[in-house]
Parts: structure tokens; C-alpha cells; sequence
């Protein structure tokens, strides 16, 4: 088994996962600044092109951050991020879905529109007129969750769950290019200083990152 891996967020969510449950595994690195997740071989094992991606020993391959994260709880349980039973995981599932449609997704659709143009106008459709909007939307929906925040350590059963890892690390790639976090958001500011101590936030991110000025 190997993670296919690359500098961003997403393949960084996923390394910080693993760090957190105590797995390694070989990584096989791709360009993405270069485009090599757009093209073959790489399509081959991904139609999608959407980094990173889990190869299995007996060759399937498993695409998007959530499944990867699922299927590697699933064979090493402890400690849990998802949960131990029926009811944890659906808490777990259900601030997953609200963090990534109302947050991360905008957050990133943002920074592809805007600041990220030049890198991604060849490589999907980009309307850079909704930019502003799209972040905009991500702001309110970070004020909402900080209300939400009040008295609570993390997202989810006061414990770090996959909710928590997916935010901080988009929300750690974006302050750096054009989407701060809210000084006003205390909880929000008060969480993602918790999450950023971890060792686990600090070992995730991927080589030559600071070269970069973007941390993924």
C-alpha cells in the first residue's frame, strides 16, 4: 500500500491523518504544480486527476481525502477519528459534510478563481467573478461554526476528529494566499492554535513548502 502524494492540503489533510493514528507507508510523489496529476499515468489510476490517492497492494485505488480517511480507519481503528461506534461516526460524517460544503469547498474554489488563476484557468473551468462571493460565503459560514464553537475544544465530541484535520488544513494553506483567518472569530482563532501545536500540523507538511510561501 502507498499514498500517491504531492504538495496541497488535501494530500496534507490526509498525511496528518495518518500521522495521528501512528501509519506510514511508501509515497509516491507527483508534481501537481506541473500538472503530472492531470495527465497519464496518473489518469489511469484516477480519472479525477484529484490528488492524493491511495493505491492498495492488490491495485485498486482510492480517491477523494474522506474515503481514503474512512478506509484507513477501518483497518487501523485506534485511536479513533472518526469514531467507535454507529452514533460517532455519524456525528463525525455529518460536520464533515457541513465543514466541506459550506467552508473548505468555498475556500478553494476561491483561491482557484482568484489568486490560484494562473495555475488552475488551464485545468478546469474557472469563474473568476465569483470569487469574491465564494470567499465571502466561506467567512459567514466560519462565524456561524464560531458560535457554534462556544466551550468546545474541536468540532466533533470535543476530541480531534477528521472534521477538525480537514479545516485546519485548509485553512492553514489559505491565510497565506489572500483568505486570513477573522481576528474576531475567538473560537475559530482559539481552535486553530490548538490544532496548530500537534506535532502532527507541523510533520504533515510536505518538503520545500516554505520555498512555496503556501503551506500544504
Amino acid at each position: 500500500m502507498k499514498l500517491i502524494n504531492s504538495f496541497g492540503p488535501n494530500p496534507r489533510l490526509v498525511r496528518m491523518f495518518m500521522t495521528e493514528k501512528g501509519i506510514s507507508m511508501p509515497f509516491d510523489n507527483l508534481d501537481i504544480l506541473a500538472a503530472e496529476n492531470r495527465k497519464e499515468p496518473y489518469l489511469k489510476l484516477n480519472p479525477g486527476g484529484q490528488m492524493p490517492a491511495l493505491q492498495l497492494d492488490n491495485g485498486t485505488v482510492i480517491a477523494e481525502t474522506a474515503a481514503i480517511c474512512e478506509y484507513l480507519e477501518e483497518i487501523h481503528p485506534t485511536p479513533a477519528l472518526i469514531g467507535t461506534n454507529a452514533e460517532e461516526r455519524a456525528r463525525t460524517r455529518m460536520w464533515l459534510r457541513r465543514v466541506e460544503l459550506n467552508i473548505t469547498e468555498n475556500i478553494y474554489a476561491g483561491f482557484r478563481y482568484a489568486e490560484g488563476l494562473g495555475l488552475f484557468k488551464e485545468r478546469m473551468r474557472c469563474i473568476p467573478a465569483a470569487a469574491a462571493d465564494l470567499k465571502q460565503v466561506a467567512q459567514e459560514k466560519l462565524a456561524w461554526l464560531d458560535g457554534l464553537m462556544n466551550g468546545r475544544d474541536f468540532i466533533v465530541d470535543n476530541q480531534l476528529r477528521l472534521p477538525d484535520i480537514a479545516l485546519y488544513c485548509c485553512m492553514d494553506f489559505a491565510k497565506d494566499v489572500g483568505q486570513p483567518i477573522d481576528p474576531a472569530l475567538k473560537n475559530i482563532n482559539a481552535w486553530f492554535k490548538r490544532v496548530d501545536s500537534r506535532a502532527s500540523a507541523q510533520s504533515s507538511l510536505n518538503p520545500g513548502w516554505d520555498q512555496l510561501k503556501m503551506r500544504g
